[in-house]
């Protein structure tokens, strides 16, 4: 059963790392794009999304709410019987990209900071709701 935790526990982390990407090069596209004219980074839908994500983060971050996948992760490893950030290299590697020591306003600052460059590109490259994202 061990197993089982195990893998969920590297999925979560894998989700995590995956959320974390999307916030990030989302707004790195959304600035890209607003300056060489994509259509498709004008999607209510993908904005939203994207801008819904990182409010999460700020707001988590404000409260003092730990993110759940955290919570899931580390709970998953627990019932694995694994101490948390150990196993395989692939899990190993995933956490070392999203965990790393500082003091708890940095990240408050830098979460904030960066959902207040996401709002901020609503008023730069504005969502249109023609801007439909088109398969390639």
């Amino acid at each position: 059963m061990s197993l089982v935790y195990r893998i969920a526990a590297d999925v979560v982390v894998m989700l995590h790392v995956a959320y974390v990407l999307f916030v990030i090069f989302g707004l790195l596209l959304t600035m890209i794009g607003g300056l060489t004219g994509w259509r498709w980074i004008r999607n209510p839908w993908f904005r939203g999304i994207h801008l819904t994500m990182i409010g999460i983060v700020v707001f988590e971050t404000w409260m003092g709410i730990t993110c759940p996948l955290s919570v899931w992760e580390w709970q998953l490893r627990e019932w694995a019987g694994e101490a948390s950030y150990r196993g395989d290299f692939i899990a190993n590697a995933l956490d070392r990209l999203l965990f790393y020591e500082a003091p708890e306003w940095v990240f408050t600052t830098g979460y904030t900071l960066f959902g207040l460059a996401v709002a901020a590109t609503w008023v730069w490259v504005p969502p249109r709701r023609n801007s439909a994202i088109k398969p390639l």
